[in-house]
């Protein structure tokens, strides 16, 4: 079916209104996305009609936000193709859904000696988690390059992976460079060996979908803030056998079978790793979010992304002095740029007052920053509610500091 963006754009209302007197041109994406009518409908109907604790109260408000909790899981399944919904957990977030699994999987499978493997253009949230645990167990922490492009050194991969290699946990898409990882290849070498291998889905999950299936991966997670749904929620996909091989991260109530003062037993999956009171609110949101996404057409977002993409970088690659940080022949719709002898800061600023919002530092990518020798970047980051109007609009704001600052 045809992509209306004009309809698209009406569903989100938080887009139509003015910063500065000017039309907002949200291009900060790859930190947070907007929200859909629905999404913010779900949310506000929650709270005002339904709100009650789940799982742990036979009333009527208690059972009906059970079952639209339950509901939200399958969603979720749906959505990334699981094979059943024990091995969808709802976390905090992609960064709770990390350190989740740091702390599970290492206490389980990690040892003094061993190693963990990621990539040098990982987001904080999985280089961090994974040093406090190889500070914790006495294990070592590799690193899988990559080159000047921004696309990984598969060449070294058969290398790094060795007898001693616990998990390859690796970022699917790169919300600094926009690389989007060979996560097949990837995975199949891990599995030749048998490694598991996580991959952190937070900026691939809202540019047309994923397949856990298809991938292979063991271990998912992703945002739910980062699909347009509310924020501290999000997802640990994990494979059911895996999972009931893991100990809790979290003790507390709902994760639990039986508690004596001798000993506590477990609850069942996905209850297991859902210690205390759950985000149910969060979780429905994120489906109806799903919901959304699913409806508008994974393909349709696929090529309206696709064709933004190459418009942005056609357009970019015209102004003089600027130069791209990543130029990997697979990316997701995000652009890293420096403008030759202006301040990323100074930039940022003189875009915000023409109502064009777009990100600058370091991007919790410290490391990618000192591959290049470089500070910070500025970062454009879209989605499918965006429009070439709106790169022209990048363009011109870039031009225009250009004129003032250089």
């Amino acid at each position: 079916m045809a992509f209306d963006i004009n309809k698209v754009r009406s569903d989100f209302p938080i887009l139509n209104q003015q910063v500065y007197n000017k039309p907002l041109v949200y291009l900060d994406n790859g930190a947070t996305t907007q929200k859909p009518a629905t999404v913010i409908d779900t949310v506000k109907e929650l709270q005002s009609l339904h709100n009650a604790s789940i799982h742990r109260g036979i009333h009527y408000l208690s059972e009906q936000m059970t079952t639209r909790y339950e509901e939200a899981r399958e969603r979720v399944r749906l959505f990334l193709n699981a094979a059943s919904s024990k091995e969808i957990i709802f976390t905090s977030g992609a960064t709770g859904s990390i350190n989740t699994l740091a702390f599970s999987f290492g206490e389980k499978y990690v040892h003094k000696g061993d190693e963990i493997l990621i990539s040098e253009m990982e987001h904080h949230s999985n280089i961090v988690p994974w040093q406090m645990l190889c500070e914790r167990k006495e294990a070592h922490l590799k690193v899988i390059p990559f080159d000047g492009s921004g696309t990984l050194k598969l060449d070294e991969l058969d290398e790094l992976l060795s007898e001693k290699t616990r998990i390859v946990a690796l970022a699917h898409a790169s919300n600094s460079l926009a690389t989007i990882n060979p996560v097949k290849e990837v995975i199949r070498r891990a599995h030749e060996k048998g490694i598991p291998v996580m991959l952190d889905g937070a900026q691939m999950v809202q540019h047309g979908g994923v397949d856990v299936q298809d991938l292979d991966c063991d271990f998912y997670v992703f945002s739910s803030h980062k699909i347009f749904g509310p924020t501290g929620s999000g997802v640990l996909y994990g494979k059911e056998s895996l999972l009931e091989e893991l100990p809790p991260y979290q003790g507390g109530g709902d994760m639990v079978d039986q508690v004596t003062f001798q000993k506590t037993s477990y609850n069942t999956l996905p209850f297991k790793f859902e210690a205390g009171t759950a985000n149910y609110i969060g979780a429905i949101g994120l489906a109806s979010a799903l919901e959304y996404v699913m409806k508008l057409g994974l393909d349709e977002i696929r090529s309206h992304e696709a064709m933004l993409t190459q418009y942005t970088l056609d357009r970019l690659e015209k102004i003089p002095g600027l130069v791209l940080y990543g130029r990997a022949s697979e990316r997701i719709s995000v652009f890293s740029f420096l403008v030759e002898n202006i301040h990323p800061y100074d930039a940022a600023m003189i875009l915000d007052k023409m109502g064009i919002a777009v990100r600058t530092g370091t991007h919790c990518t410290q490391p990618v920053m000192d591959h290049f020798g470089i500070e910070g970047t500025i970062r454009a980051s879209l989605v499918f509610y965006n429009t070439t109007e709106e790169v022209d609009q990048l363009v011109s704001g870039i031009e225009r500091c250009i004129q003032m600052l250089s």
